[in-house]
């Protein structure tokens, strides 16, 4: 007959029953416990039986922190992003999820609102948990994200960001030629004027996407001062509302808009249509990052397709590689770059001649 299982009463305090107390409730050894979390196939089935249901009964939960302070190595692994209430971020962390769990690792995503204050509190955090790696969007432009990151020793990789690879890993899209796709269309429209609404120009994303804009009006043979700029506070919908009333507050009102993300251009096709203003009959309008409330729009926004969720899965790949035990040491930084492309739809169109 199997020895009887001892009657222990749970602990007083949820959440500080402790392997010891399953040793006991079980009447086995600790590291036959820990065998039976760690390693069953070297217990045998009764034992794991008796085991298992005395955890149960005791609501016992391993500690992951100490866990991790023995091996050294934590599951988890922390994202922090510019903005989560973007779309494109929501599904960058969602490609990136389904890579790192599929690895049996957890996820932990944080929103650093664009404040360098916030990202440096979270990398200071991520520090003090021991975080696999960090995948991250710096907020701060220059490059003290990648100095704080290479001084504590946590294995990184940017994202939305390039970064040579003799620093690090990162992964971005190549706003440059997506802007250029985004003006040639205007232009190609016959379009010989655009206004680019963008965010602060220090951000490196709306540099490069009104360089990629200008590039393409060069190209085409006309005057740098064809694209003019409006500047919003923020990368939202509501910023776009207001560089919308700036636009209709211009005269000529332009004819053709490009605006460094969707939410801008969703807030400027807002105001618009409350000003009794037709796109893309009086103005055409582009966005960018191709979210899916573009295609759902009053009416439907041309806009540049980043590949978000490749993003994100790309970048958990390059930080599996880095942290892996078997490949650590033959790692090589990797700098990749994606293609966007353009996206037709109805709120651009030829003009009339």
């Amino acid at each position: 007959m199997p020895p009887s299982i001892a009657k222990v009463t749970p602990a007083a305090a949820p959440g500080r029953v402790g392997i010891k107390d399953v040793a006991r409730h079980a009447g086995v050894s600790v590291g036959t416990v820990s065998n039976v979390i760690n390693q069953p196939h070297k217990v045998s089935a009764e034992i794991r039986v008796r085991v298992r249901a005395a955890i149960e009964h005791l609501g016992y939960v391993r500690s992951e922190s100490a866990r991790q302070l023995r091996a050294g190595r934590s599951r988890l692994v922390a994202m922090l992003v510019l903005d989560l209430a973007n779309p494109f971020f929501a599904d960058v962390a969602k490609g990136a999820e389904r890579t790192l769990r599929g690895a049996g690792l957890g996820v932990m995503v944080c929103n650093s609102a664009g404040s360098t204050y916030e990202e440096s509190e979270y990398l200071s955090l991520f520090a003090e948990h021991r975080v696999r790696g960090v995948l991250v969007t710096p907020a701060d432009t220059s490059d003290r994200t990648v100095t704080t990151l290479r001084a504590q020793g946590t294995p990184f990789v940017l994202v939305d960001r390039a970064l040579p690879d003799s620093l690090g890993c990162s992964v971005a899209v190549d706003d440059v030629l997506g802007g250029n796709l985004a003006a040639q269309h205007l232009l190609q429209a016959g379009h010989r004027t655009i206004v680019y609404v963008g965010g602060h120009r220090h951000l490196p994303q709306v540099r490069d996407r009104r360089l990629g804009a200008l590039s393409a009006v060069r190209e085409s043979g006309l005057p740098d001062d064809a694209l003019t700029y409006v500047d919003s506070e923020r990368l939202d919908v509501a910023s776009g509302r207001d560089a919308g009333a700036r636009l209709l507050g211009l005269s000529p009102r332009p004819a053709a808009v490009l605006c460094a993300n969707d939410l801008l251009a969703l807030g400027v096709l807002q105001e618009l249509y409350a000003a009794g203003v037709r796109v893309p009959d009086d103005i055409a309008l582009v966005g960018y990052d191709d979210i899916e409330f573009a295609a759902a729009a009053a009416v439907p926004l041309t806009s540049v397709r980043q590949p978000a969720n490749q993003v994100g899965r790309v970048a958990a790949e390059l930080l599996l590689d880095e942290t892996h035990l078997d490949t650590e040491a033959l790692h090589r930084h990797e700098s990749v770059v994606l293609r966007p492309e353009l996206v037709v739809r109805n709120s651009t169109r030829p003009v009339a001649r």
